[in-house]
């Protein structure tokens, strides 16, 4: 059986400062994969499972994201968009506004802010982590605790979309 492989290499990075009460992450950047894995399957959100799985990446969950802004603290969070379309913001109130649809995978180091301001009716999000890892549901100033863990977080080598020679690799192991 072949491992299974995303269909792109493009990657788009964001970088977010503190924006109020919401961290972000002061050294990781936001990577956000267009169009990055195949959606024609009767289950899109098993070939999410199964790429994030492949590459290190245990997926936790299918549902969407919440309508509020949350950070995690305790861990990176990849998001697979298996069905429909979505308005996401990144980065905090007043942040970032991103359209995603079915095939598109974000990841986001710990402490970026998120929220969906809408999504389509049939909008299906796969959730993973890293091993050990878990999403802490954040809405309140971080404590320095949280800061430190966001600072200090450890990532798997294999990028959750690419493998080992990924984005990750690219834009978050320099800085390791």
């Amino acid at each position: 059986m072949s491992k299974p492989q995303a269909m792109t290499a493009v990657v788009e990075k964001f970088m977010f400062e503190r924006n109020g009460w919401v961290p972000n992450n002061p050294r990781l950047p936001v990577l956000v994969y267009p169009q990055a894995m195949p959606v024609q399957d009767s289950d899109p959100a098993a070939v999410f499972e199964k790429v994030f799985s492949a590459n290190g990446w245990p997926p936790q969950w299918r549902y969407g994201i919440y309508s509020y802004h949350h950070y995690h603290a305790e861990a990176h969070e990849v998001l697979g968009i298996a069905c429909g379309k979505a308005r996401l913001m990144l980065g905090g109130p007043d942040g970032h506004v991103l359209e995603v649809s079915s095939g598109d995978v974000l990841l986001l180091p710990a402490g970026t802010g998120h929220c969906n301001l809408e999504s389509s009716e049939d909008f299906l999000v796969v959730g993973a982590y890293p091993p050990g890892q878990h999403a802490d549901v954040c809405r309140e100033s971080p404590t320095r605790a949280q800061l430190a863990s966001i600072e200090t977080l450890p990532f798997p080598d294999q990028d959750p979309v690419q493998g080992s020679q990924g984005a990750v690799q690219r834009y978050w192991a320099v800085q390791r």
